[in-house]
């Protein structure tokens, strides 16, 4: 953080987020040499209309201290347009965020290779299986999965960066600390603890529709590339992908079943020319050299899926079974889980919280919530009478 803090959060704060700085910065020379400047210069300036003027005027460097004074009390990062730890990849965008606030390990954007992971919050079991094969795939290899942090396709690709021992970064359509999607409090945790939660927006500010198609922009900007796991045809993960074409990034797809017209946004893009991935390693090819990647450690999809899978888990073959004639199902049945997921409360919350991608022993569930046996028990059992829990032999469970 430097000495010019405050005023770029002035700036962002008046001038609200996705507005172009890039030539009212180019006309002052900076955000603090905007601030000092004088009314008539902001008026004379071609780089400000007059509502901008107005705003300017209207926001104060107290305000901007209440922010940063909230983000140093949470041990949260402000990185500004003009620190050294702010991406150049993210400068060339249109219209780049004057600050970011970050909870966590802010990756070195511009020395390695993220890509982002993108698709509907609708998501079918196969399009979640998917998105977790290619983010451990492109996990081991040291790449960073970029995402928004939503349920569906955003909340599988952070965790299979997380469960694989990479690193992620969920880029919030609301601001640090607001208390949105309580169902993913614990991803987010551990996203922090596995990489960065990052937004533009300043502390507790709340989601809005306007929010998510803004930040999409951010999670491109940070990327190589950008990969539609699943998507409507009209959805926010396009929307994504136009970001990624107008700031020149690769856009990849996963190919979807062609009688899913409701979900067929991927293979729209396919036929406007995005790259077809079909393994980790389509994924990691174009930038390989360039950043010294070592392919021979990227695994086959049938590696991922062989260890990922749990034999002794008590899940039907017919439940497992991951092809395009049960995506409709899947979705409908995910979406309800949803739902109940957000209706949980007490022990059932808790528990639900502690548990994982990963099968865990009671006992050490039984701990991390600080419950008794009989209570971690009855939770467990209303949970998987819910379908929202699985269990294998010797007193495990796991997330559905």
């Amino acid at each position: 953080m430097n000495n010019n803090t405050l005023y770029w959060i002035w700036l962002q704060k008046a001038l609200g987020e996705g507005a172009r700085i890039k030539e009212i910065i180019e006309d002052f020379g900076s955000a603090k040499a905007l601030y000092e400047s004088n009314i008539l210069e902001w008026r004379m300036s071609p780089a400000l209309v007059p509502k901008q003027v107005n705003r300017l005027q209207s926001v104060t460097l107290q305000d901007a201290q209440k922010i940063k004074d909230e983000c140093d009390k949470n041990g949260w990062q402000i990185i500004t347009y003009e620190d050294e730890k702010y991406p150049n990849r993210l400068k060339e965008i249109i219209n780049p965020p004057a600050v970011l606030y970050v909870d966590g390990e802010f990756p070195d954007v511009d020395n390695e290779v993220l890509i982002a992971m993108v698709g509907t919050r609708k998501a079918s079991d196969y399009a979640i299986k998917v998105t977790d094969v290619m983010s451990r795939g492109i996990s081991d290899c040291g790449v960073v999965v970029v995402s928004g942090g939503a349920l569906g396709v955003d909340s599988s690709a952070h965790r299979g960066a997380i469960l694989s021992g990479g690193r992620t970064v969920a880029v919030l359509g609301c601001g640090l600390g607001t208390n949105y999607l309580l169902e993913n409090r614990a991803l987010r945790e551990s996203i922090k603890n596995n990489g960065a939660l990052v937004s533009e927006f300043p502390p507790y500010t709340k989601p809005s529709k306007y929010t998510f198609p803004m930040r999409n922009r951010i999670i491109s900007g940070l990327s190589l590339g950008v990969l539609v796991v699943e998507a409507g045809v009209k959805s926010g993960s396009l929307i994504t992908a136009d970001f990624a074409l107008q700031q020149n990034r690769d856009v990849f797809a996963i190919p979807c079943s062609i009688l899913s017209s409701e979900f067929s946004g991927t293979n729209k893009l396919i036929d406007d020319g995005a790259y077809v991935v079909t393994k980790p390693l389509d994924l990691l090819s174009p930038y390989a050299e360039m950043y010294n990647l070592d392919l021979s450690k990227v695994k086959s999809v049938q590696k991922i899926m062989s260890e990922t899978a749990d034999k002794s888990a008590n899940v039907s073959e017919s439940k497992n079974k991951l092809d395009f004639e049960n995506l409709d199902n899947s979705r409908r049945q995910r979406v309800k889980n949803q739902k109940q997921i957000s209706q949980l409360s007490g022990n059932n919350r808790l528990v639900y919280e502690s548990l994982t991608d990963e099968f865990t022993h009671i006992d050490i569930i039984k701990q991390n919530c600080g419950l008794s046996s009989s209570a971690v028990l009855s939770a467990l059992t209303a949970l998987e009478i819910a379908d929202l829990v699985e269990s294998a032999s010797g007193k495990r469970y796991r997330l559905s």
